[in-house]
Order: C-alpha cells, then structure tokens, then sequence
C-alpha cells in the first residue's frame, strides 16, 4: 500500500457505498476510507459482526498495513436511507446475488447513480443494468486475491491493477483510487480484460477442491495441470470465436499453459514472476465452498460452457469442474 495523496483524496465526488462487504468490498472500500475518502459499508451479518468487534485490518504481500477502529466504520445489513446518496457504489455481491442487489440499489439511490461492478464474470453489469436501469453501471475487474485471514483481517495477496471501462464518470475518482494507493486503469473496451481475468478465475474451483492456498496448490503438478488444460480448452474456444483475452500476467497465455505442464523445479524458475504469492493466499471459491455458500462457478467455467454451446461445441472440462463444484454446493 501507497502512503495517501491527500490532495487526491480531497478530489473525491462524494462518499462512496460498498454493496457487498465480503473480501473485495472490504479491503477496496477499506483502502479508500483509510485515505481519507467517506466510506458506508452494506453487508452480512456474520461478516458485519466482525468489523464491529475487531474493526477493519488490511494487510498486504508487500507489508503494507492499516487498520481502522470499530467505531469509526460505518456498517449496515440493508441499503441506508438519508440524505447524502453516494457519488459511487462499489457493487461487490457474488454474481449470483447481483439483480436482488442492484434493486436494492434503485429503490434508495437517485437516478444515474455511479456504480462500479467489481465482480468476477463478464455478465454482472448487464444484469444490474437490466434490473436497475435507472443507475449508472460501469464494469470493473479486480486481479489481485484477497483472502479473509481472521475476523476483520483481509489480505491481499497477489499483485496487479483494478481496471474498469473508461467512461467520464469515472475519469474524477482515477486519481482518488490512485491516491489510496489502489490504481485504478481505465480501458475504452474492458472485455478483452474481463475474458483474460476470468482465464486466470478458472483456477479458483481447481484451487477449491484441492484444499489447498493458492501458492501450495500451484506448484502441485496435477492441479497446475488441471488448471492448463481448463485454460487451454477456453482458450481453444475464444479463438473460434474471433475473441482475443487481454495478456493480464507476464506471459502469452500459449506460453503460460505449456509452463503451467513444466516439471515443478522448471517452473519454479520460469514462473518466478506468476508465483509472487503470499503463502497464505486462496481463492474465495475455496472459502464459499468452507462456508456453506453458493459458488461463482457459473460466472467462470459455466462462462466457457456457454461459449461452447454458443459455438454449436463443447467444452467438457469445464461442464465437469462446474458439476463438481455444484454438487459440493449441497
């Protein structure tokens, strides 16, 4: 984390809501409030309960480390009323809770209400659009994990950007998010950027089901080669279908699945850069699935099933990490 630029800071539109206080919401909505920025946070219980008890701990693979008292969080099950809307939402639910959100949203904000979806998927904006179009929603992308290390401690653990469509709108909270040491880059087409993400994301319910962190799980031979050959089967059907992924990691994403199938000790070596990874990172996957919740698995692999079918194809690795995360679903 970057010390804050108060004058950045000072530039903020207005307050900003968090609409889905888990891991993402808290330490993106956390980062801004301990800036300077005014920072309202919507979520569950269970999570909620911990930030009043233990306040808000945000730490990073870099050492960065900030926390912020109970009493100076502002926390709330439901969407608040009053008098001061935001001048930005962050929209921070799992992609299966995105339409319910989003009318929660429209009932309470005013028209043309800025909302960033920081989701996983390429499909939340258009179902918060469809649901709430009154409100102003742009699409966003979040590369790093962010994993809950204890109650109230959350920790990114990998590198990267925030990215989001370019749109003027959002143009005033650049330098804000820059400012609370969270760059934010803006994109004229996200897609690219969101199709690249998700090719990464395809390693979260192979991370899952192997019960192990991230950093562990990668330098397994077969879940890294599980996770190749999901890669490679999206990749096959992005370019049937004239798609081309934004590169997001060091490598091409041809290279990175054939050193993703190297011998452990090569790719240790080659991927030296891929595996700048705090030991205790995981996939939120992993965590959905240790709490009983629903996944996102159908904003991830069930992204690329669709493709296929789209295609007249098939993409049977994917359909069968899909209905093997469902069925641990329950």
């Amino acid at each position: 984390m970057s010390p804050p630029d108060p004058s950045a800071i000072a530039s903020a539109p207005g307050p900003v809501w968090v609409m889905g206080a888990g891991s993402v919401g808290c330490y993106v909505g956390g980062c801004l409030q301990a800036a300077g920025v005014t920072v309202e946070f919507i979520g569950r219980p269970r999570v909620l309960q911990a930030l009043r008890t233990h306040g808000l701990h945000l730490t990073d693979l870099d050492g960065g480390d900030q926390r912020i008292a109970p009493s100076a969080l502002r926390l709330h099950e439901d969407v608040p009323g009053g008098p001061t809307p935001p001048a930005l939402v962050l929209l921070c639910v799992k992609s299966p809770a995105t339409a319910e959100a989003a009318r929660q949203l429209a009932s309470r904000l005013p028209s043309h209400t800025l909302v960033l979806s920081l989701q996983n998927g390429l499909r939340n904006t258009q179902a918060a659009r469809s649901a709430a179009p009154r409100l102003h929603v742009v699409p966003g992308m979040v590369p790093y994990n962010i994993a809950e290390l204890n109650p109230g401690h959350y920790h990114r653990g990998t590198t990267g950007q925030l990215a989001a469509q370019d749109t003027a709108a959002l143009s005033a909270w650049s330098r804000v998010f820059a400012g609370a040491g969270i760059a934010l880059d803006l994109h004229t087409d996200l897609k690219p950027v969101q199709w690249g993400k998700l090719l990464l994301n395809l390693n979260n319910p192979v991370n899952a089901l192997s019960g192990l962190p991230l950093l562990a799980e990668l330098l397994t031979p077969v879940h890294r080669r599980h996770f190749a050959a999901l890669m490679q089967e999206a990749l096959g059907l992005l370019k049937a279908a004239g798609i081309q992924p934004a590169q997001i990691t060091p490598l091409p994403w041809a290279v990175l699945v054939r050193v993703l199938q190297l011998p452990t000790p090569l790719f240790r070596l080659v991927a030296a850069r891929m595996l700048r990874i705090d030991p205790k990172a995981r996939s939120s996957m992993a965590d959905d699935l240790a709490l009983g919740r629903s996944t996102e698995i159908d904003a991830l692999s069930g992204e690329v099933v669709r493709l296929a079918s789209s295609l007249g194809l098939r993409a049977p690795l994917n359909e069968a990490i899909v209905t093997r995360i469902r069925a641990l679903q329950g």
